[in-house]
């Protein structure tokens, strides 16, 4: 009997799931949008790419832009009641107009 993981990125078959089209593609708008201090961003996991995914708790959540650090994005969401600031790489965001 094997021993149940509990990784950080356990139970993520489906939300990291791409479709037939979008697999083995890159992205390079979603790459290279320039976001300012203010901007509303979804995150949005994307699955082929590791470096700088916030958890996936994350997945879905609107937020705000509110500075940069190193190639990432700091936003600011509110979970529930909190304030909470999540560290992503723009490969995960969306912008929202």
């Amino acid at each position: 009997m094997a021993k149940r993981a509990h990784g950080t990125r356990q139970g993520t078959r489906s939300i990291l799931k791409k479709k037939k089209a979008e697999r083995s593609r890159v992205f390079i708008n979603r790459v290279m949008h320039p976001y300012a201090d203010g901007d509303s961003v979804a995150i949005v996991l994307d699955g082929a790419q590791q470096k700088g995914m916030p958890h996936r708790r994350f997945q879905g959540k609107t937020g705000v832009i509110s500075g940069t650090q190193g190639r990432a994005y700091i936003v600011t969401i509110s979970d529930g009641n909190m304030q909470k600031t999540i560290v992503a790489r723009p490969e995960h965001l969306r912008p929202i107009e």
